[in-house]
């Protein structure tokens, strides 16, 4: 029985500094002086935050979760997850390239990653901003094996087995678990991801932290999880699903949304899973919760009818936890889209 009435929830994002990070994401944020020098990350949307507003102020998503179960993370999540809140929302800001890394599948982190609590890790990028000549590490530029790959760490040549990609504001990134990849400086994106923090570091250009030491590798662990075979797809085709609204992309894990909105709508949430909101551009109330540039509203699965007013013009990133026939698959057959085209946009793994 839910204790709890259901409410537009609003979280204490979590600041992230790391030697990579830079002043970019904080200027774009209108952040307050002084500007921290290595802002890297910033966690909108994630189990261990706090809620702000209402009736669960002081716990966190996570606590909510555990407490509302179906009512806030809808039916979707619950068979493979249970009641813990399964996604990941944040801004990541380059100003200095990240380590080359992978990220394991669910099957190696409940197994060989079980004490860490942990799932696997896919995840996808929604490239911001972008300076001319920015780059992604983006899995390898032809097939290798482990033997190769290894002995490429050894001898210090990973950097030319390695597919370098261009990319621009509004490309669109999918990174399913086993993806060799790498975020080169000058890129300001927005993540969503399966909820996890397992990442193995490959290669990381001898670089030390804040410690002074060489910052710690995990190679044999990448050995075991990368895909050996370069990318099938580099960049995602957004699709239309209506004037103003695009799927970016969807796996089973998440979809993600790009909303364009110049007037107030009305819209219902779904039974079968939450809804995140996200601004990216201007600002907008959602669900009666205003929020800026950079702020996130999480929205229970039993919510039900809530008002989108953009203040002018406004652009939103949606996620949510999909049944990909259901809520995607058909009705896209139904816009008219051919299964070859909906494949490019909707991952099954």
């Amino acid at each position: 029985m839910v204790s709890s009435p259901i409410y537009p929830l609003r979280l204490k994002p979590k600041f992230d500094h790391r030697l990579w990070g830079g002043q970019r994401l904080a200027r774009w944020l209108g952040l307050p002086k002084p500007l921290p020098d290595d802002l890297a990350e910033i966690w909108l949307v994630y189990a261990d935050n706090p809620i702000l507003n209402g009736p669960l102020a002081g716990k966190t998503l996570g606590q909510a979760a555990e407490e509302l179960g179906e009512t806030l993370l809808g039916s979707q999540s619950l068979p493979r997850y249970g009641h813990d809140f399964p996604q990941l929302a944040k801004f990541i800001d380059a100003n200095d390239r990240l380590s080359i890394q992978v990220h394991p599948d669910d099957a190696y982190a409940h197994t060989v990653e079980a004490h860490t609590g942990f799932h696997g890790k896919t995840e996808a990028w929604y490239i911001l901003h972008a300076e001319p000549g920015a780059t992604l590490i983006y899995g390898l530029k032809r097939p290798s094996n482990r033997e190769e790959f290894a002995r490429a760490v050894a001898e210090g040549w990973l950097e030319e087995l390695v597919h370098y990609l261009p990319v621009h504001a509004g490309d669109v990134i999918f990174v399913p678990a086993g993806t060799l990849h790498a975020i080169n400086e000058g890129i300001l994106l927005f993540e969503i991801q399966q909820k996890s923090d397992l990442t193995y570091r490959v290669y990381d250009y001898n670089r030390r932290g804040v410690d002074g030491k060489p910052r710690e590798l995990h190679l044999e662990k990448a050995l075991d999880v990368i895909r050996y075979e370069p990318p099938a797809q580099e960049k995602i085709p957004p699709i239309e699903l209506e004037p103003g609204r695009d799927l970016l992309v969807a796996c089973p894990y998440f979809a993600l949304e790009r909303h364009h909105l110049t007037s107030p709508r009305v819209d219902t949430t779904r039974p079968t899973s939450f809804e995140t909101w996200t601004v990216i551009e201007g600002s907008a109330t959602v669900g009666g919760e205003h929020l800026r540039l950079g702020q996130s509203i999480v929205l229970p699965a039993h919510l039900g009818e809530y008002r989108i007013t953009p203040e002018g013009q406004a652009t939103l990133l949606r996620t949510y936890y999909p049944n990909l026939q259901d809520d995607l698959i058909i009705p896209l057959r139904q816009l008219g889209y051919r299964d070859a085209r909906i494949a490019q946009t909707v991952k099954s793994a």
